[in-house]
């Protein structure tokens, strides 16, 4: 069976048909062609597939995208603003945060969430807010 979703996603309003079963991270990638969020594992272990939902980390390969009905999301597409990207997207690069950059945009966007609840994280503060996110080169 379909239903209709409709949310606001990296600002715009958006909807589409989806069968009821359809995870938001399906939802962004495949009916709104915002490919940044990745899917690494399905299981909610990886965190590659983080974005905000009415502010709150959020892992999408777990979460229906009937639940982010009326929600505003953000996706890692909503986060530079043109082609200026992000503080935290500009740290990440400065400071070689990424290998083969499949799990940054989940990276950036549990760091952002950080930095959003805890605006002077320690190391050790840091280490264990991303501890949820797993990069596949590194571990």
């Amino acid at each position: 069976m379909t239903v209709r979703v409709s949310m606001t996603v990296n600002g715009e309003p958006r909807s589409a048909e989806v069968e009821e079963r359809t995870l938001l991270v399906t939802f962004l990638r495949e009916h709104l062609r915002l490919t940044g969020t990745h899917v690494g594992c399905d299981t909610s272990q990886c965190g590659a597939c983080v974005v905000h939902v009415n502010g709150e980390s959020v892992k999408s390969c777990t979460m229906l995208a009937v639940q982010a009905e009326g929600a505003e999301v953000v996706s890692i597409e909503g986060v530079a603003r043109g082609e200026t990207l992000h503080p935290m997207q500009a740290a990440f690069r400065e400071n070689h945060g990424l290998q083969c950059g499949f799990c940054t945009p989940g990276m950036v966007m549990s760091a952002l969430d950080l930095v959003q609840k805890n605006p002077d994280p320690t190391d050790q503060e840091v280490r264990e807010w991303l501890e949820g996110n797993l990069c596949r080169c590194t571990g």
